[in-house]
């Protein structure tokens, strides 16, 4: 699968007017191939602007966008192919829904690769297992769906395209705990079954904590640390200092060493908190 990595990437809004903005500073990130790399940082730190990067819908104003160690921009007539090999599935799909039926939503990304028909079905219908949608979905309107529905099916376009690096720009967000689970476990189901690298960009820290390898921390435009999600997790006072909350199980590990239990408080997951506890007893 494919590896990213940016070099001395900055971007700025409405740059050289009143209103010019930096919205990112001299990034330097490597996404390695096969992990799944968790995007954290309060709103407004550059997450989104970051990962429209990676598929080239955002050009940076400096430094470069590396895929497989190539410059994506160094040809931009062929940015169109760098979008089949890295899927980006923007904030709230579902509203970017337009197709008649879910089979046709499904269809868009591979019929604009130029696959045969025999290909697109093969895909749509692989697509919508990956999510969970049932075949007789694909005959609906997306309009008829609920909304986490909707989700799986603007995911499932993307996946059709088969992407090698797949990222998901706050896929589970506006969902309840169960729709919340389902997206989640329809991308983790891609990566194993296809070795697909994944970049999620997410504000819960538990989905975090519960399925990336490595973490990245944007701060007003710089990236403020990176590095394995337990070695972040680790520095949970320098995340609740820029505005970012941190598990809910690590604030109450610390909670109870503050209140004189001997317990290790970089614990980031409910089983790593059970193993503390056992320990104790």
């Amino acid at each position: 699968m494919a590896e990213i990595k940016l070099e001395n990437i900055s971007y700025v809004y409405s740059e050289g007017t009143p209103f010019e903005i930096s919205a990112l500073e001299d990034i330097n990130l490597t996404i390695k191939s096969g992990i799944v790399m968790g995007i954290i940082g309060h709103t407004g730190s550059g997450k989104s602007t970051l990962v429209q990067m990676l598929n080239g819908l955002v050009k940076p104003a400096s430094g470069r966008v590396l895929l497989d160690g190539k410059d994506i921009w160094e040809n931009p007539k062929e940015i169109g192919k760098v979008r089949f090999k890295v899927g980006l599935v923007m904030q709230y799909p579902e509203y970017q829904l337009f197709e008649e039926t879910v089979r046709a939503d499904i269809a868009f990304g591979p019929k604009n690769m130029g696959l045969d028909d025999e290909e697109i079905e093969e895909r749509v219908l692989e697509a919508a297992d990956f999510v969970g949608l049932e075949r007789d979905f694909l005959e609906k309107s997306p309009f008829d769906l609920s909304g986490g529905q909707k989700r799986r099916v603007a995911i499932a376009g993307i996946i059709a395209m088969r992407p090698e690096v797949l990222v998901l720009d706050e896929p589970a967000a506006g969902l309840d705990p169960s729709g919340r689970e389902t997206i989640m476990r329809s991308i983790m189901n891609y990566k194993k079954r296809t070795g697909a690298t994944i970049v999620i960009v997410s504000h819960s820290m538990e989905d975090m904590a519960k399925y990336c390898d490595e973490l990245a921390v944007l701060s007003d435009g710089k990236l403020l640390m990176t590095g394995d999600k337990k070695d972040v997790f680790k520095r949970s006072d320098e995340l609740v200092s820029v505005g970012l909350d941190i598990p809910q199980i690590t604030t109450m590990m610390k909670l109870l060493a503050d209140g004189g239990v001997n317990v290790n408080t970089a614990v980031y997951t409910v089983d790593d908190a059970l193993a503390e506890i056992y320990k104790l007893l």
